[in-house]
């Protein structure tokens, strides 16, 4: 499945081969279109079947029936594109995934209107600009601004729609690594605990609000130092700040997350001979330890299972060397 070319309008002209009960699921499956994109030209009158206007999704399909959609262009982005680096970790005709580095926003916003992820991908691969929406510009989900790691990102409408299901439905596998503070209790569990807007203060996430959202995280522990543990962190639910705001509310906060109680001052709650090394800990986290190492989803147009990995990037790497030194 590859994304139409782009161009003052594009034409899709297709024999039916099967009949279709509707016409809007069988355009979406044999077009790089969404259904509800069908859907909107059928309205617009776009669409016709051996030369005659289709209006309703319902309308049946014969086999041998000619099909006609015309596909107006989108129009020119409203956000510029920006060289800014953002490595490819896989890439085929319906989507990639990218390495989002630390301290780049997904998104733009009145805070940040450019110098944003969705600006590097304009310059990258400028066939997203739309995709799913002109803000979205082809990303399926989102990472925080301190976090690194895997981003998934579709190149036409049909792809982001399938993809976006995926994440709904569950069917994304999501690994995180992260360095807490203090120990876990036991060697791997989980946390089920619902995720809503603090009442206290509307930058932050809790599960003490009378509106949470169902959030499951799983952990293991994959290293144990004197101050502190790293973590393999596979998130059931995408809720926003969910791992942080679990661990930190198990008591075991992210390295460097200053939020949610993970930053500097933390140091200050140990004592003896930790207290030096939980300072070290502490001046050597840059950003909160958080990286999306892994994601692993189904590939919109084969069903083949596609499994990314992110590699550990250098200020966390630091990181991990330094308490490994610890032990």
């Amino acid at each position: 499945m590859s994304p139409p070319p782009r161009g003052a309008e594009t034409v899709h002209e297709v024999t039916v081969t099967e009949p279709a009960d509707r016409i809007d699921r069988a355009l979406a499956e044999l077009l790089p279109l969404s259904r509800s994109r069908v859907q909107r030209l059928l309205e617009a009158g776009r669409v016709t079947v051996d030369g005659r206007p289709v209006r309703k999704p319902s309308e049946p399909l014969r086999r041998g029936a000619r099909v006609r959609v015309e596909v107006p262009s989108k129009p020119a982005p409203s956000y510029a594109p920006e060289a800014i680096p953002v490595s490819v970790l896989h890439e085929d005709d319906d989507c990639l995934v990218v390495d989002k580095p630390a301290g780049l926003v997904v998104h733009p916003a009145p805070g940040h209107p450019s110098g944003t992820l969705v600006n590097a991908l304009l310059e990258l691969r400028p066939e997203v600009a739309g995709v799913g929406s002109e803000r979205k510009a082809g990303i399926v989900h989102r990472l925080d601004r301190d976090t690194s790691g895997c981003l998934l990102v579709a190149k036409h409408d049909r792809a982001h729609e399938i993809l976006s299901r995926q994440f709904a439905e569950r069917a994304v596998e999501k690994r995180y690594w992260a360095w807490v503070w203090g120990h876990m209790d036991g060697e791997s569990g989980e946390i089920d605990r619902p995720i809503g807007r603090s009442r206290s203060d509307r930058q932050r996430m809790s599960s003490r609000t009378r509106h949470g959202r169902p959030a499951v995280t799983r952990w293991r522990v994959l290293e144990r130092y004197p101050v502190g543990e790293w973590l393999e962190v596979a998130p059931e639910t995408g809720r926003t700040h969910q791992i942080r705001v679990h661990l930190a509310e198990a008591g075991h906060p992210v390295v460097g997350d200053g939020r949610y109680g993970g930053g500097p001052t933390r140091a200050r709650g140990f004592h003896g001979p930790q207290r030096p090394l939980a300072e070290q800990v502490a001046a050597a986290a840059a950003r909160q330890a958080l990286h999306a190492r892994e994601l692993a989803f189904d590939q919109p147009s084969s069903g083949r299972r596609i499994r990314v990995e992110a590699p550990l990037p250098a200020d966390l790497a630091r990181l991990q060397e330094a308490l490994r030194e610890m032990r």
